[in-house]
């Protein structure tokens, strides 16, 4: 599922093509993707916003409009927010369409259909629970190790709590605990100091280089995770060095790569190098 690498790849690749333009229509097939307002009130309110303002908070997109309003978009597992030309077809997966003044559409493409977009004046009750970003000075290893004192829960769990940190998710914990050299399981309050830096020092580090790679792009075409807005994969996938690799060598010694279930979602280590 897109991740903070993919959110900030849409935010960079959208901005130059959407940076002025005006919504001069919209049209919602599935409304439960519509968050705020209601799905019925949702194209009125679109119409006639102008794009403004480019951000990303967590896994979340900010696109900010003229008139203060912010148009948020989560993408979940298997959404895709792409500029497309104004005679292109929706399928039966675009379930939000945009008209562009300079004849273009936008389109939100969900095949599971778990993604959720919100028009609003104030981002504050969407985004309010969310932790600090990865990048920030907030993020320091004093402040991880402050909200994972005390926890039991296995470390790999806890990185997915958007609460602890924004943004990351089910690659990029895995990849960072494996660059960390800790065990997905170890629970998150048993960390010292060192090793909190080790995993503060990692997430920073795969995280940037999945931004410079443009993100991840899995699965199949009919269930792709990710696409950039104009429909190029991203590239970090060849760089994964335990996600997904079950059974296949750990690229530091050569012990096969070992697939275990934390917080229900599949997580993937090498049991020697992360002890």
């Amino acid at each position: 599922m897109p991740e903070l690498p993919e959110v900030e790849t849409y935010v960079r690749e959208l901005e130059p093509e959407l940076r002025g333009r005006t919504i001069t229509g919209a049209a919602v097939t599935w409304p439960r993707t519509i968050a705020a307002p209601h799905a019925d009130a949702f194209p009125a309110m679109a119409t006639g916003q102008c794009f403004a303002r480019f951000h990303r908070r967590g896994k979340y997109m900010l696109l900010g409009m003229e008139s203060g309003d912010t148009l948020i978009v989560h993408l979940r597992m298997t959404g895709k927010l792409q500029v497309k030309p104004g005679d292109a077809e929706a399928d039966r997966h675009t379930h939000v369409r945009f008209g562009l003044d300079d004849g273009r559409q936008l389109h939100f493409h969900d095949t599971r259909k778990f993604g959720r977009i919100w028009l609003v004046a104030d981002t504050q009750p969407v985004l309010a629970k969310l932790g600090p970003e990865p990048f920030a000075d907030e993020f320091s290893v004093a402040e991880l190790g402050k909200r994972l004192a005390g926890r039991r829960a296995a470390v790999k769990g806890l990185l997915l709590d958007q609460s602890i940190v924004a943004g990351v998710g089910n690659i990029y914990a895995d990849e960072a605990l494996f660059l960390a050299q800790i065990a997905p399981q170890r629970p998150g309050g048993d960390l010292n100091e060192a090793e909190l830096r080790a995993v503060r020092d990692s997430v920073r580090q795969v995280l940037g280089r999945a931004i410079e790679l443009r993100g991840s792009s899995l699965g199949d075409s009919a269930l792709q995770n990710y696409l950039r807005p104009g429909g190029e994969q991203g590239g970090f996938q060849l760089e994964h060095n335990v996600f997904r690799r079950t059974g296949e060598p750990c690229p530091v010694c050569g012990t096969p790569i070992r697939r275990i279930v934390i917080a229900q979602r599949s997580t993937h280590y090498c049991p020697h190098c992360q002890k």
